[in-house]
């Protein structure tokens, strides 16, 4: 995913998109390393109960952030463009926290950086949910996580997370669908044909909850 790139600083207060991408002026950044749950993404807690993972990681680090000025410093940019960083609030690093926390992944298919972080999560942790970065091309045979024992439902409530015909939050409307010729697009609610988009479909639509994480994912608005 990673091209070369020229390392930049860029230093400001971000606005938090989702669990790992936020923006600082004009410059969309991919935190490097780690992958956080997709804001429609669903995962089950130590009870077996659904919850909004994704939508629960964005707020965690919007909290954490707290206004506070980050200094990222580049070291390539992904296939949306996006430039993937190294990013720290007065010296901590915000991946490391995401991943010892619970909220992001170690992403071991580009980096081992945040294996020990995620060993230390891992070990306090409890619940149920799939890895992001299969829960993008999940199917029947998606591997399902949990420190403890997997409900023996756990596959279907969480593969079915995107084809439910609600929002996994009210503030998450924006639809995201695949057309025939295979193009990934997003409807806003008011648009022509957002009440038509069947999210039931399961052929890999997605709910959004801003035009920006949309775009950052890789979709593109419809025209009308």
């Amino acid at each position: 995913m990673a091209s070369p790139a020229f390392a930049a600083e860029i230093t400001g207060i971000p606005r938090i998109v989702d669990g790992d991408t936020v923006e600082i002026g004009h410059v969309k950044i991919r935190l490097s390393g780690i992958d956080a749950p997709e804001t429609d993404q669903i995962c089950l807690d130590a009870k077996g109960e659904k919850w909004a993972c994704g939508i629960a990681a964005r707020d965690e680090l919007i909290r954490h952030s707290n206004g506070q000025i980050w200094e990222c410093t580049t070291t390539g940019s992904d296939q949306y463009g996006r430039s993937l960083a190294n990013c720290y609030i007065e010296g901590e690093d915000v991946s490391a926290w995401m991943v010892r926390s619970g909220w992001a992944l170690s992403f071991v298919r580009y980096s081992h950086a945040y294996d020990a972080d995620e060993t230390t999560a891992r070990d306090a942790g409890a619940g149920s949910f799939i890895a992001p970065w299969d829960w993008r091309h999940r199917n029947k045979t998606t591997i399902i996580l949990g420190r403890a024992s997997v409900p023996v439902n756990a596959q279907t409530i969480l593969l079915g997370a995107v084809s439910a015909s609600e929002a996994p939050s009210p503030e998450c409307v924006i639809k995201g669908n695949v057309n025939r010729r295979g193009e990934r697009i997003y409807h806003l609610p008011g648009q022509l044909n957002y009440a038509q988009i069947n999210m039931a479909k399961g052929l890999g639509e997605r709910w959004f909850c801003t035009e920006v994480e949309a775009e950052a994912a890789g979709w593109r608005k419809a025209t009308r």
